[in-house]
């Protein structure tokens, strides 16, 4: 009848515009788009619901120091990386920042805990004897890395021991969880993702592949001038951590950090007394 007619015709052009409708919404949805993301790698995606991370302290980002920063005795350059800010970017974009808090100083062939003791060069240790900025990363235990940064000095450098997390706490997490060996399924608090020299190494995703690179001109690392504190941080010269078969070596104050950061990964009362005195 020409009355159904016109009511199925009806009914059919409505249909079509209800699919353009759906899918010009379709074309405007980024593709895979749902409620629940699927679940992704935590070193290469943010959690949506956090959206970009910044730190109030770099609203301007302040510019890489150069080989000059880097191209002084180890001593000095253990003391003066504290306060800086190291900076890792991801294949992403995403930018992880810490500033660091502890350090250890290795003086090179005379050191008898340094890596370079007695002038040994081998390919694990090459990185000691290049020039001033240069990352020796190192696996210990067979399953953790170490950073090292080469000073001024044949086989000299200075270890990364604990940052300040600044920027980017979320994906260092997110890290940490991933490389644990042992995950018990606790959250970790921000106090625990960079205690440490392999802690940090897992936060900010570096492996044997960052040694040898140039921190002066690496694309995914560099470090950065520390944002002004109210006022200069009292800074502690302890004993080094774990290298008790150094003899006399194992006693030198050569492990410095900030007198009072909750970020330190291990604290000497006895050195803090004395620096009192």
């Amino acid at each position: 009848m020409p009355v159904r007619s016109g009511t199925q015709l009806s009914r059919k052009l409505g249909q079509k515009k209800q699919r353009r409708t759906s899918e010009a919404e379709e074309h405007q949805s980024p593709p895979g788009a749902s409620q629940t993301p699927p679940p992704k790698e935590p070193r290469l995606d943010l959690p949506t619901t956090l959206g970009p991370q910044r730190s109030i302290y770099f609203s301007n980002r302040p510019a890489r120091l150069g080989l000059e920063f880097f191209d002084q005795p180890a001593v000095s350059l253990a003391r003066a990386f504290l306060g800086q800010v190291l900076v890792r970017q991801l294949d992403d974009g995403t930018e992880l920042r810490g500033r660091i808090v502890e350090t250890e100083a290795y003086l090179g062939p005379e050191d008898k805990a340094a890596h370079s003791r007695g002038g040994r060069q081998t390919p694990r240790n090459r990185s000691m004897f290049m020039k001033p900025g240069t990352l020796y990363v190192y696996l210990i235990y067979g399953m953790y890395f170490c950073m090292n940064v080469s000073s001024q000095g044949d086989g000299a450098c200075v270890l990364l021991r604990a940052l300040e997390p600044l920027e980017g706490l979320e994906t260092m997490r997110q890290l940490r969880s991933t490389y644990r060996r042992a995950s018990t399924g606790r959250a970790l608090k921000d106090r625990e993702l960079c205690s440490g020299p392999s802690k940090l190494c897992q936060a900010l995703a570096i492996d044997k592949s960052f040694d040898q690179r140039d921190l002066t001109k690496d694309k995914a690392m560099w470090l950065e001038r520390g944002p002004p504190q109210p006022r200069e941080p009292a800074v502690v010269a302890a004993a080094r951590v774990g290298i008790g078969s150094a003899g006399e070596w194992a006693q030198k104050p050569l492990r410095f950090y900030i007198q009072g950061s909750p970020w330190v990964s291990v604290i000497d009362r006895a050195a803090e007394r004395d620096a009192q005195v």
